[in-house]
């Protein structure tokens, strides 16, 4: 089953969700871990392009948009079928995939603006009703 985990950041702004979403995705790389990273459409997916290119100076993370044909060790889904893809799913979609469950880890990340908070609450709710194990990790500063 797979296991949910929501990281909880202290910001109130929703840019730092995907600069963390690359932190959450290096130390997972770092572990040996093959991880995707969903997101809604080409103009996100391009965004988190630059941003995991970006987000540290001194690191280089493999990554490629979500080629079946290809493996890189971090992909970036824009709403394709994540193929045989099961290590950790990284969720910056508005939406919970409908195919997460395949993945042994799913990360939500959270962070203060009212609408995260809300659709936070929402998933955090559908995933315990439905009995998946949830773990709640608040990022200090």
């Amino acid at each position: 089953m797979t296991r949910i985990d929501f990281y909880v950041l202290p910001s109130e702004n929703p840019e730092e969700i995907q600069v963390f979403a690359c932190r959450l995705a290096e130390k997972a790389f770092r572990n040996g871990l093959r991880v995707l990273i969903a997101v809604d459409g080409e103009q996100q997916a391009k965004q988190l392009d630059e941003t995991l290119w970006t987000f540290r100076e001194d690191s280089f993370l493999p990554h490629a948009p979500q080629n079946l044909d290809q493996q890189a060790a971090i992909e970036i889904n824009s709403g394709e079928d994540p193929g045989q893809h099961h290590g950790l799913l990284i969720n910056l979609c508005a939406e919970i995939p409908t195919w997460f469950s395949q993945f042994d880890r799913l990360a939500e990340i959270v962070c203060q603006h009212p609408d995260s908070l809300a659709r936070s609450r929402t998933r955090y709710s559908h995933f315990r009703d439905r009995g998946y194990p949830l773990q709640s990790h608040k990022i200090p500063n």
